[in-house]
């Protein structure tokens, strides 16, 4: 990153190292994966960003997902200051917590009963403790690539074999724990149909991203969600669809609207928390109120319905739900997607973009995407040329080859043309 200033981001970097694990309060934020120094950021506004050393950037990472109307939205950000100046936490229920919820299942009719927390890892975590709690059974099985937080049995990946029961990725996870996780390839039907087949008496849960967020961008196939629902109501077993990154992204109802499937729990967070700390869990009636104090199944937490998160999410709901923000989103999308496969058309050098509505991944490859092994086996190394090239011409994308980025309803026309012409430009260097 020759081409920036970024004397005060990395003398900020320094003294974060001394105080917070490898500087940064998120691995992926450290730039680990594309090498580089990580901007520290003084602020934002609409579709830009803007580091402590005064350089801009079009911003994709979008804070990961929740900006889709645009950084510093002015109808979001006064909503949170008037619900600042009549308090910040009560520890007791408010109307906004039932205002919220209506909203999110008017647009996530799945959603039946559904319960606010503070974060994604505590919406999965919390769903699959309920699904537990339903079925009477421990073992849950998950998707190779599929983030989900980091709770303890989620940081597992396969074992030796196809199908088999997971081992720890994490230090601090006991073996005995992660013992109950069974990965397998995402997209491959055949081996979810045989585990079901031999443990499926013991498998309480299916949690699933429906488009893949964490390997990048990864579609479902045809038919291979469908598929996993047909299965898991021949066993019993509880399908959750973790839509903390696809929720409102894929499409206002999600990627269950989009591909027209009814899971039974649902997790959500990012989009319903306008750019706070929120997630929500929910779904049937009947596994819902499994939940304390309805039931034997306990989850709590003393921040869960902050009143400055609910009024944040409200407003961005309310900017959504407007008739013509889909039409304009999905139009932006298109419109980036059609730039970038044109400029590495010009640009002569082998591409695979792919897109679910405002979601969005470029891999460095020529064959196609299908699961994780596929994406672990692009070109990286020239991935972590584009970033930091980009990042040079003032294009901000996620700092991962395996990350999605992300459209808002704040990019313009001009975002995109600037962003299409790095992009040309750029592969033209690496290729």
């Amino acid at each position: 990153m020759s081409k920036l200033n970024l004397k005060k981001s990395r003398e900020l970097f320094r003294k974060a190292k001394r105080i917070i694990p490898g500087g940064v309060n998120s691995p992926v934020r450290a730039f680990s994966a594309v090498g580089g120094n990580p901007l520290f950021i003084e602020s934002a506004k609409g579709s830009k960003i803007y580091d402590v050393d005064g350089n801009e950037y079009i911003d994709y990472v979008q804070s990961w997902g929740p900006m889709i109307v645009g950084h510093a939205n002015p109808k979001i950000i006064n909503a949170i200051k008037k619900a600042a100046d009549k308090g910040t936490s009560f520890g007791a229920p408010t109307p906004l917590e039932i205002e919220l919820a209506t909203m999110v299942r008017k647009v996530y009719p799945s959603m039946e009963v559904m319960r606010m927390v503070n974060s994604g890892t505590e919406a999965t975590m919390s769903a699959i403790r309920a699904a537990r709690g339903f079925t009477g059974r421990d073992k849950v099985v998950k998707f190779e690539g599929c983030y989900h937080g980091h709770a303890d049995g989620l940081l597992v990946k396969a074992g030796s074999g196809l199908a088999t029961f997971g081992v720890p990725t994490s230090a601090g996870v006991p073996k005995d724990y992660a013992r109950n996780t069974i990965t397998l390839p995402y997209n491959d039907l055949k081996a979810f149909r045989q585990i079901c087949e031999k443990a499926g008496k013991n498998i309480a849960c299916v949690i699933i991203e429906p488009v893949v967020g964490n390997s990048g961008c990864i579609l479902p196939k045809p038919g291979y969600l469908e598929g996993l629902r047909k299965i898991t109501k021949k066993h019993g077993i509880v399908l959750i669809f973790d839509e903390v990154m696809t929720g409102f992204r894929v499409s206002f109802g999600g990627a269950q609207k989009a591909f027209k499937i009814k899971p039974d729990m649902t997790c959500l967070g990012k989009v319903i928390g306008g750019g706070l700390p929120v997630g929500a869990y929910g779904g049937k009636k009947e596994i819902m109120r499994m939940i304390s104090p309805d039931g034997p199944v306990y989850q709590a937490g003393t921040l869960s319905g902050n009143p400055l998160a609910m009024t944040a999410g409200i407003e961005n709901l309310k900017i959504l739900s407007k008739p013509d923000t889909y039409k304009k989103l999905m139009a932006k999308s298109a419109a980036l997607e059609d730039a970038l496969k044109n400029a590495a058309k010009r640009a002569g050098i082998k591409t695979k973009f792919y897109r679910a509505g405002t979601m969005f991944c470029t891999y460095f490859t020529d064959k196609e995407v299908y699961n994780f092994t596929d994406a672990a086996n692009t070109n990286t190394v020239m991935f972590g040329k584009f970033f930091i090239r980009m990042l040079e011409r003032g294009v901000n994308l996620a700092p991962s080859a395996f990350e999605a980025g992300f459209m808002s309803l704040a990019h313009t026309n001009s975002d995109i043309k600037k962003t299409a012409q790095a992009a040309y430009e750029v592969f033209k260097e690496i290729k």
